[in-house]
């Protein structure tokens, strides 16, 4: 099985990234985690997982977060280690996601400048040629927002905002997250059954089993 680096900062929408990371676990890969100071306290404040200052009680609240299992798949780093193994390319990272990506963060990336461990992992995603996912999540994007998007799909970046579809007819929150975690591992090229595929029906057709 793989390794996956998963990045989180200071946007909104962790409950991707906890999905994400429960999803990968379940199906037997192996992650590197790290958050930003910012994704800290979006952390804290969106899901209670309380991290410490700089994230550095996170490990600490694995298994009450994300469960044993999970937890025992995680590998933990704070923000600072830049010795950690995903910031170099020989360490064999097969993907890295930042999940959720912060305007702040991808405008950083985009520049090559590397303040931080999440940043690094990106940027040697980026120079490696492995894949790259940003889960951007903002609302209105800005002309610096969407030039730095271009500027990294142009470099090989998948760009996978933070949108989640209605047209599976969701039931409850749970079916919208895994609506776009499945499409995170549809582009890691994973097999999954998280969400619905579409059938080729129109909305209220009989056999309707919308998409993912």
């Amino acid at each position: 099985m793989s390794r996956y680096f998963i990045g989180l900062t200071g946007a909104s929408g962790h409950l991707y990234g906890e999905r994400l990371m429960r999803a990968l676990a379940a199906l037997g890969h192996d992650l590197d985690l790290a958050l930003t100071p910012a994704g800290a306290k979006v952390l804290r404040h969106e899901l209670g997982v309380d991290a410490g200052p700089e994230g550095a009680e996170l490990e600490a609240s694995l298994p009450r977060w994300l469960g044993e299992d999970t937890a025992r798949r995680v590998r933990v780093f704070k923000s600072d280690e830049i010795e950690a193994p995903a910031s170099s390319g020989t360490a064999g990272i097969a993907a890295v996601i930042l999940c959720p990506c912060s305007m702040g963060t991808l405008a950083r990336v985009s520049a090559g400048f590397s303040s931080n461990l999440v940043e690094r992992a990106a940027d040697v995603a980026i120079k490696e040629r492995r894949p790259l996912l940003l889960v951007v999540r903002e609302t209105p994007l800005s002309e610096i927002h969407l030039e730095n998007l271009l500027r990294m799909a142009r470099l090989g970046a998948q760009v996978l905002p933070a949108m989640p579809g209605f047209y599976q007819r969701p039931e409850n929150l749970a079916e919208l997250v895994d609506q776009l975690v499945g499409k995170i591992l549809d582009g890691l090229g994973l097999e999954h059954e998280l969400g619905k595929r579409w059938s080729g029906e129109l909305a209220g057709d009989p056999g309707l089993e919308g998409c993912s």
